[in-house]
This record gives structure tokens, sequence and C-alpha cells, in this order.
């Protein structure tokens, strides 16, 4: 996903005063010389000015200071000596990433033409006919290789619609009407309207011109913002506007500060150009534009009104379009007093979750730490990496309402998706539980590698942008929380295994190291070097695919990885300093707490001036130590007693002994049995009932095949609940026949016992059927033998070339698990979903058997030949 600059700002509403037209009136005095301050507090170091000898060639030195080498695709060319076609195009230059080069009217630099070969660009648009730039010079330009096209009217008016169009694509909902006569109060519009996106179309003082009127029809524009009072654009033009809101000053520089206010620009960064001259400060907009700063105009003197707005908001850049001649050495002293002095070290709190799978029991408990830390921090940040859904009866019964509920309670600012919030995919309603967990959010998610596009369920729900101001219930590549006045970068990964573990269906997934890149790069760009990665990775999973400490070692910038998916319990922060290569490089921190909400992780981070980290502690408090939130406990009780209910129903089957679900741990532990790479019990009476069940559908059916890494929990001994039976198969999925051959069933096989005797999810048990393998085989040379049961309960060796007729569920029958063979059998169709529950078929399974028959014993479907005495 690629990330896009947004600027979030608006005219303030208590800004704008009723008077005929909408109009923002200022109080300032006129120009009056600011004395400067008999001692001043603040020093910048030095205030860059970007200058060349004339007016061209400072347009091609702010070419140089805002676009890197081969950077520039398209170029914009604009005459020297006139405004008019210069301020029109500052959106549309700011819209296409390209600088505005100036030049004269009948002939072309070589100076600008080397910017052009610098900038790599292989588009120059002239903006305005041939009296603005001649045909001689865009012949100049043309014999030089590029492709150039003119955007031109008979008349600037034109001119200036012709712009719109172009950056519009026909539709504006605003537009800036600015003179077409004069400069003085229209200079620090453009580039304010750029971060916008909104056009600028020019006007006569007395008479609205018909190429302004028809554009602004065309467009569907029903709300202009005019700059200037009356005497610039009159009472009579402002009547045929649609819903005109006049700012206006008494001089331009007046105008310029209400602009500034108006539009929430960020005054951090601070551009000064002359006001009495248009060249310097509208080619210097695009560059404003480009970095979100603000763009502040002086006369011979500094002007009270921008000396009150420096004072105000301390500055940390300052920097100068032109030279001596635009803004003088006497402004130049100043400005020098309105920087914002060297900051002292910023400290972050972060609390963070991962992996909680709906274990909501002590939810209550979790508010409390929260609460604890923020009465002692109150702008701590609350992260969540991933996996709130699937895992209890709370997920099953309210599909991740609840869940929502406390972390809306709790106030999260963020949180990435796990692979298990997207588990409900592949069933009827596709991602809708998804959806509305989005929707019902009070905070945004962050997601940088992740493609909804394809999933319509999501339209209007997730952006490519960068948000700085994110709205809760949607989805962004990556946020911008301002924390005690420090702006922190968060961005989102999810493991691309995904694709294989759970069930997408049309969400795509991205590569986690090129778009970390794109995301670092995004931050940067915006002047924000305090990063924060939330992901789902895992910490230390397999190096090939993704995980936390590659992300560390490879992308330099990310400062702190809240991580989630491995359930690694880090007791400490883990601090990466080192790139791939060995090399030094600025630390990343690591947290992750675990899963099943049994911590919440606390992180304490101290930045330096530049954004690198320069100490850290963190912790886990144990959540089941804290004390209940009352409130917190009071809004369990609803979704608690449901849950309970559901949990107590007995099925009528009571086992006399457990149905066990052996583990030997995440990292695949050799020794021991485990569900993930033997035969179990339980196994052996999941897929009975799912062949049952297929054979009704269809009794060719020969055999049915269950992923191990998709039984979650034994049943013990006793009577049996709804509760215990979908902990068994928590994840909503779907009973699949489907028509494969002996040679791709083998296939298959050979994956399920690929890993052995080490874990896997992908591990097949089999009901209709039997494998043997050999273990000191290679990886894909293991299975001996492959039989099917027949009617009369003999078995059947499977023949390759034969075609059978086989149950699964539908994670698997997509590919789940790495099962290549399947998913290109499901791309074939020949796959069909029979839209029954898994836990269902496996509950109707118990009840068909019932409490006398429940088997005690293993039957010898899967057996381990190498290790047979």
């Amino acid at each position: 996903m690629s990330f896009k600059r947004k600027m979030v700002a608006g005219l303030s509403a208590a800004a704008i005063v009723a008077s005929g037209t909408m109009s923002l009136n200022v109080l300032a005095d006129p120009i009056q010389p600011e004395q400067p301050r008999a001692e001043a507090q603040y020093k910048a170091e030095i205030i860059e000015r970007i200058y060349g000898a004339d007016r061209y060639r400072t347009s091609i030195e702010i070419s140089q200071a805002g676009w890197a080498d081969g950077s520039a695709e398209k170029v914009i060319i604009a005459n020297g000596l006139e405004f008019a076609d210069a301020l029109a195009g500052v959106p549309l230059a700011y819209a296409w990433d390209a600088p505005i080069l100036l030049t004269p009217n009948d002939s072309f630099l070589n100076d600008t033409l080397e910017e052009l070969e610098r900038l790599g660009a292989s588009e120059v648009h002239i903006l305005g006919g041939k009296t603005a730039v001649s045909d001689e010079a865009a012949e100049v330009i043309e014999k030089a290789g590029y492709n150039v096209t003119r955007i031109a009217g008979d008349t600037r008016y034109e001119t200036a619609a012709q712009i719109a169009a172009e950056l519009t694509d026909g539709k504006a909902e605003k537009a800036v009407v600015a003179s077409g006569q004069s400069f003085a109060d229209a200079l620090s519009i453009a580039g304010i309207a750029a971060q916008e996106g909104i056009p600028v179309l020019l006007s006569l003082s007395d008479r609205l011109p018909e190429a302004t009127n028809v554009e602004l029809e065309k467009l569907g524009v029903n709300e202009t913002i005019i700059i200037g009072g009356e005497n610039v654009i009159s009472k009579d033009v402002a009547n045929e506007l649609p819903r005109p809101e006049r700012i206006r000053g008494k001089d331009r520089y007046e105008i310029n500060i209400a602009l500034l206010e108006a539009f929430n620009v960020n005054p951090e960064n601070v551009y000064v150009a002359s006001g009495k001259d248009y060249a310097d400060a509208l080619t210097g907009g695009v560059l404003t534009a480009k970095e979100g700063a603000a763009l502040t105009l002086v006369h011979d003197r500094l002007p009270a009104s921008l000396a009150t707005y420096l004072e105000e908001n301390e500055p940390e850049e300052v920097s100068i379009f032109g030279g001596q001649s635009a803004v003088n050495s006497s402004i130049y002293e100043q400005l020098q007093g309105y920087v914002k002095p060297e900051e002292e070290n910023f400290n972050l709190t972060i609390m963070h979750t991962n992996d909680t799978h709906a274990n909501l029991d002590e939810v209550a408990k979790r508010a409390t730490a929260v609460n604890n830390v923020r009465a002692e921090n109150p702008e701590a940040l609350l992260l969540d990496a991933g996996d709130v859904f699937t895992g209890t009866l709370y997920f099953n019964e309210f599909l991740g309402q609840a869940d929502l509920e406390f972390m809306n309670y709790m106030e999260y600012d963020a949180m990435t998706f796990g692979n298990h919030e997207f588990d409900l995919g592949s069933s009827p309603e596709g991602h809708q539980a998804l959806v509305d967990f989005v929707k019902g959010a009070m905070f945004p998610f962050v997601s940088s590698n992740v493609d909804f596009s394809k999933d319509e369920k999501f339209t209007g729900l997730f952006s490519d942008l960068l948000s700085s101001d994110p709205a809760n219930g949607k989805i962004y590549n990556g946020i911008i929380k301002e924390v005690e006045g420090e702006q922190v970068g968060i961005f989102g990964l999810t493991t691309v295994d995904t694709v294989g573990i759970s069930s997408p269906v049309d969400i795509e997934f991205e590569d986690y190291l090129e778009e970390a890149e794109k995301a670092v790069q995004a931050f940067e760009d915006q002047g924000v070097n305090k990063i924060v990665a939330i992901t789902h990775i895992g910490f230390d999973d397999n190096p090939a695919v993704d995980n936390d400490l590659e992300l560390a070692k490879q992308i330099d910038g990310v400062d702190v990885i809240v991580g989630g998916h491995s359930h690694t319990v880090l007791e400490e922060p883990v601090i990466v300093d080192t790139d791939e290569s060995g090399a030094a490089k600025d630390p990343t921190i690591i947290v992750q707490t675990g899963n099943g909400n049994a911590n919440l992780g606390l992180l304490d981070v101290e930045f330096d001036e530049n954004g690198v980290v320069v100490t850290q502690t963190g912790k886990l408090i144990p959540v089941s130590e804290q004390e209940e939130d009352p409130e917190a406990a009071l809004l369990l009780e609803k979704y608690k007693e449901q849950v309970e209910e559901v949990a107590q129903e007995e099925i009528g089957v009571t086992l006399e002994e457990p149905l066990t679900n052996p583990r030997t741990g995440d990292k695949g532990s050799e020794t021991g049995e485990s569900v993930r790479k033997n035969e179990t019990i339980l196994g052996n009476v999941i897929t009975d009932g799912m062949l049952q069940a297929a054979k009704v559908y269809d009794e060719n059916v020969i055999m049915a095949l269950q992923n191990g890494g998709g039984i979650r929990a034994p049943i013990d001994a006793g009577p049996v609940t709804v509760g215990e039976v979908i902990a068994v198969l928590p994840f909503g999925n779907t009973l699949a026949v489907m028509d494969v051959t002996g040679a791709e069933l083998k296939e298959a096989f050979e994956i399920s016992v690929g890993n052995y005797p080490s874990e896997n999810g992908g591990f097949l048990h089999v009901a209709g059927g039997k494998v043997e393998f050999d273990a000191s085989e290679p990886a894909g040379s293991r299975v001996i033998s492959l039989k099917y049961e027949t009617a009369d309960g003999s078995f059947l060796e499977v023949e390759d070339k034969e075609t059978y007729t086989i149950a699964t569920n539908a994670f698997t029958a997509k590919g789940g698990d790495g099962f290549t063979v399947f998913e290109e059998a499901y791309a074939e169709g020949r796959v069909t979903d029979l839209g029954q529950s898994d836990w269902e078929n496996f509950r109707d399974q118990l009840v068909r058997l019932g409490s006398d028959n429940i088997p005690t014993e293993k039957e010898g479907r899967i057996t381990v030949v190498s290790e047979q005495e």
C-alpha cells in the first residue's frame, strides 16, 4: 500500500463571522515594526536562506531543497513575471509532487534545463499561453528531450479554470477564489490550498469571469473561500459564489496569519518570504505544502501580526525564501529570537497487549492495570498487536463485540490486525464480524501491509493515508499521535502467513519489510522521528517469512516494536542495536506480553532531540494480580451470564475418561505426543463426525481430514457441555468436500508429516483411512502407505491416478496451513463448501456415539513405522 501525505485542516468555525457573506475579520494593527525583545530567550544556531541570483534561480534552489535527484517525474514551468498562473498552479504542483520553476517569457535558462535533468523529469507542463511562456521557450525544452504540454486558456482566468480541472478530475466541493488582478492578498493561500487539495480560481474585482463561473459549476463546488476584502473581490461577486466565506484583514500580512490560523497550519516549521513580490512565495508554496509548513510574509520590517504568531508558537525551524533584497538582514536577526530552543529529551510511555484471544474473564483486572498507569501518566499510549478474535465462548457468542466494548472502555489508541482477525473470511458472512468490529471501534487501526481493496465489505473503511488526525473506526497505513506536544508515528504489520493459517479470502498481504520501509520514510517526510511499529509477525518466527528481530535489524528508523503472534513472554524489552550485517545502528526496542490477557505490558522510552532511543525500561504487569475495576466488572456481567449459560448447557454425553489434546509447545519439541504430530482419540472422534456428515451429502466420500492446529482444547471427564465442544473447535469453520487424485492426497499427507517429529498445525487427523510413514526419510518422501476404508470394512491402497472424494474443513480445503495441493483444487472448482459448522458436527458425533461408546483407545490410523520395534 502506498503512502500519501495528509494535512488535516479546515476553516475554524470560531474564526468565521457572519456578515453578508461569511467573513473572517482580524483585528491586528497595520504593518508595524516589531521591536526586538530586550533579551531574546531563544537563539537559532542558523536560519537557512534558500535563494539564488534572481527569482528564476531562487525557484531552482527551492526545487533542490525539496526534491532529491531523480525524484520528480513531472515539473511545472510558469512565467516569472506574472503571478496568476503560478498562483493557480501551486495546488496542482503539490498534487503531482512537482516543483514549479520560473522562466522568462521568451527564453529558457540553461540552469533550468540542468535542474530538469537533475530531477529526472520526463514531463514538463507549462502554465499559460504563448504570452506567458513563448513557443521558443517550449521548443528549447522539447529539444532537450522532454514531453511538453500546455495548460492554458485565452486569459489567466481560463488558464486557472483548466488547472483546476486537471487538479480535481472534474469534481471539487470547495474552491478558493482570489484576485486575478493583484497578488497581494492571495500570496498565502496557494500552499494552504495545495495541502487541502482545493483548486484556486481567479476573479476580477467587480465581475466574476465567465470561465471561473463555468468551472465552479462544472466542478460542483458548493463552498468558496474568498481571499481579501470587498475592494479586492466585491460583494456583488461574492453573492454570485456558492456559500462564500471571506478571509480578510487590513493588509496581506494580517491575511497571511489569519489563513494560517484558520486552517490550523503546523507552526513548528516556518518559511518566510517577501510579501512585496510574489515569485519566492509562490514557488516556495509548493515546498511548504510538501513539508506541511507555514508560509509567512514580511515587508521591510517584521509585521506585528507575524511577531505575535512567532511568539505564541515558538517554531522549531525558520527558513527564508530569497536573498537580502527580499528579506533583509534586520528581519533575519529578529527571526532568530523566535526559534524554539533545543528541547529536553522526550519520554514516551506505552501500554501494550497482544493475542488476548477473547479471554475476558479477567478483563476488569486489565482495566485496573490500565487505570493505574494512567493515574501516573495520563498521556500513556495503549496499543494492541492483534489476535483479539477467537479462543473462547466470548468470541463465539459475540464475535468480537464484547472485546470491543472493553477496548473502547479502556480507550485504546490503536490496534493492528492479527491473523485470527481473518478467521471468519470463509464463513457465509465473510468478514462481516471484522467489519463490525472496526466500525464500532473508538480508536483507529494501523495496517501497512494489508490490502483490503478487493473485499467490498471494507469499502470506505480503509485508507492509504498517513493521517495526523485519524478517525475512529477506520484503517490507516499509519497515524501520527501527538503526545505532550511531540509527534509519534504508529504503523502496523500483519504476518504474510495469514494467507495460509487463516481465511483472508480476497484480502491480500504485502512484503512486511518493503511496507515498513515506506512507512518510516513517510513519517520522516512529515518530520516525525519517533516511530512505533505494532506488529503481528512473531518475535523470532521463521526469518524467511517475517519476524520482529528481522524487522529491527533491517529497517532503520523503527524505534519501538510492540509485537504479537508468537505468544512470546518478554519479561524485559529486547534491544536490537546492530543491523543484519552486524554493524551498529540506532536501537530498536521489542516488547511482547505472551497471550490470553495474562499481562499488560508497560514500556517507558526516552528519546533525544533526534528521535533516537537513549534509555528504556519495561516490564509485564500480571493481570491476575490486580483488583477488578468495578465499572468494567459490571460491563462484563451481561456477557459472562450469556457465556456461562451456553457453556453450561449439557449435550447429553458423559465421558468416563477425558479427551485429551496434548501439545509439546509452540517451538515444536521433538519428544512427547502432540495433536499436531500424532493420532489422538479426540482427532479421531472429530474426523468421524466430519465423515458421517459428508456422507449424508455425498455417499462417495471416502475420507475426512482435520488439521491438528484447528483442535484447540481438551474435554474433561464428566458431562460434556456446549462450551467445551465449542472450545475444541472455536474458529467457526465449515465442512467442505473436494475431489482429488490419489497423487494429490498423498502429497497432502507428505505435507502433514513433513515436520515430524516437530509439531505442524497442518498435521492431518483422518477418518476412513490409514497412513503409514517413515520419519527417517526426507520430508516429501515419507508416506509409504495410504489406504481408505471400503464399504465392507476392508482397506484399499490409494491409487495415484484415481480420483477420490474427501471431506475437510473449508480452511484446509482452500489451502490453509500450506496445503497448496488443496488450494489448486479449490481454484479449479473441485471444492464444495457444505456450510455445516465444525463444532456442531463434532457435537452430533458425540451424541451419536453416546456416553457408552466414546472410544478410549487410538486405532492406529496414523503409524510411524520407523518408530516401531
